[in-house]
């Protein structure tokens, strides 16, 4: 979305006419009226310039390759289709089917203590299983 330097500045004014007149309306001296008038055009100035830096730096990051976006993965099949190293499928295809639910509710962001229960083992159960795991793909991937 763009920025449009035109509306933005109609809808600045309208908004600094309206404050102003509220000003006066209060008895608040011209002088005061006319520095707040020109520190928030200041602001404003400031505003519109970081927009259209942002502006230019979002066609450049526009531009950019999206392969980074990982998909979500909430079971065990999914995650194993989600392998592409052939080693490292054929290390979790053998492993047995708790600790790749242990895995995959670590990828959904669950923590250890929050897994054990859901799960039936203890903190430290859950917690051996993934540094086994961990240790059996460290051997398999160097």
């Amino acid at each position: 979305m763009s920025f449009n330097y035109g509306r933005e500045e109609r809808k600045w004014r309208l908004w600094k006419e309206a404050e102003e007149n509220k000003l006066r309306s209060l008895g608040v001296d011209e002088d005061t009226i006319e520095n707040l008038h020109n520190h928030d055009w200041e602001v404003f100035n400031s505003d519109r310039k970081y927009y259209r830096r942002l502006q230019d730096a979002g066609t450049y990051l526009e531009e950019l390759p999206t392969e980074i976006e990982q998909p979500e993965i909430n079971t065990v099949d999914e995650l194993l289709n989600s392998i592409e190293n052939q080693k490292l499928y054929q290390l979790l295809i053998r492993v047995d089917k708790l600790t790749l639910q242990i895995v995959v509710m670590r990828l959904q962001g669950y923590k250890l203590y929050e897994i054990a229960p859901i799960v039936n083992l203890s903190e430290q159960a859950v917690y051996k299983r993934m540094q086994r795991l961990k240790k059996k793909i460290k051997k398999v991937l160097k």
